[in-house]
């Protein structure tokens, strides 16, 4: 268990002007923002992301998506920051999610459900990896 996890507000998040609630929401939770900047995906770069997914017959789709505007990602802390952070998001399936949580305010839909969160430990580091270098990381986790 570390406590870094990543999140990324995607295009809908930005477009229905939901950032600062998002982000208020995250923070109330307890977690810092150890490093964030809004950009916008290329295919290569949404496709290296999920690129887990990229045998899935959704993942054309998913790509499109998340090059369809500007997203947000950023690299969070806190003690149990990724079970934590899940518990947050709530269910991929924003019908499913728990009263409360970010998707079940938010989400209109599995495919347009406002924020990423990593899975793992291990996937967070990769996906932090993805969006910031070494020194961003550096100057925020130990600044």
């Amino acid at each position: 268990m570390t406590n870094k996890t990543f999140t990324m507000l995607k295009p809908d998040c930005v477009e229905k002007n939901l950032v600062g609630k998002v982000i208020a929401q995250i923070t109330e939770a307890g977690f810092k923002i150890k490093a964030m900047k809004m950009t916008h995906l290329t295919k290569e770069s949404a496709g290296g992301f999920y690129e887990i997914h990229k045998e899935r017959p959704f993942y054309n789709d998913l790509v499109a998506y998340m090059t369809s505007g500007p997203v947000i990602p950023m690299a969070l802390e806190k003690d149990n920051a990724v079970e934590d952070f899940r518990k947050l998001i709530g269910a991929t399936n924003p019908a499913l999610a728990e009263a409360g949580t970010i998707r079940n305010l938010y989400a209109d839909s599995i495919e347009a459900n406002i924020i990423h969160g990593s899975d793992s430990d291990e996937n967070a580091a990769i996906e932090i990896a993805h969006f910031f270098s070494r020194k961003e990381l550096l100057e925020n986790y130990n600044g």
